[in-house]
């Protein structure tokens, strides 16, 4: 069993690490819904909100946004925020930081499982494609410095799948660095997309 950490040796200066949820069959079957993706893509992005803000952001009713939300907070993805609460609505906030997607799960002897699987996936897909859509119609309006500082960039490497793994990790490990820096004058909310995968060259 791992020791936990004594918080008063805790280097003060080293970024919290980000929580994040490693999904299994159960929890990924209660997550691979397109709109439950979304709802809680969204509040991990702009923070708290309530079923009727996230159905006007998303174009969906305020009742099938509460009935998703509920159906994350009972698989553990979303939770109360009552310190947002005023009056009888219901304020939500993401329980994790972020979620981590097992490959195995595609190859479970269960088909709903593996279902589940091709949902999540796809609706990933989706997410990655409008985001960057959104951006290449709006970019001539942001300051030719975020234009600068935005990539659209493709690499192909010669490497064996353990290379790749630790090439992936070491990108992961490299963009959480950046996520506990102090706030400053400028910052805006920049998105990095990650995709690695093998292709063979005919």
């Amino acid at each position: 069993m791992p020791e936990t950490p004594d918080p008063e040796s805790a280097d003060p200066r080293k970024p919290a690490e980000p929580t994040v949820r490693k999904l299994d069959p159960h929890s990924l079957r209660g997550l691979a819904h397109p709109l439950r993706i979304r709802l809680l893509g969204d509040l991990r992005l702009h923070g708290p909100a309530t079923a009727s803000q996230l159905a006007e952001r998303l174009g969906e009713s305020s009742g099938s946004t509460s009935y998703h939300l509920r159906q994350l907070a009972a698989h553990g993805f979303v939770e109360d925020a009552p310190e947002h609460g005023k009056g009888r609505e219901r304020w939500w906030r993401p329980s994790q930081d972020g979620t981590s997607f097992d490959e195995e799960l595609i190859y479970d002897s269960d088909p709903a499982t593996r279902g589940a699987a091709e949902v999540f996936l796809s609706e990933i897909v989706k997410i990655h494609a409008q985001e960057l859509s959104t951006w290449m119609s709006g970019a001539a309006d942001w300051p030719a410095e975020w234009r600068r500082a935005s990539d659209l960039s493709d690499f192909s490497l010669q490497l064996t799948p353990d290379q790749s793994l630790e090439l992936v990790r070491k990108m992961h490990d490299l963009i959480n660095s950046y996520s506990d820096l102090p706030p400053s004058e400028g910052t805006e909310t920049v998105r990095f997309h990650t995709h690695a995968f093998p292709r063979r060259i005919k």
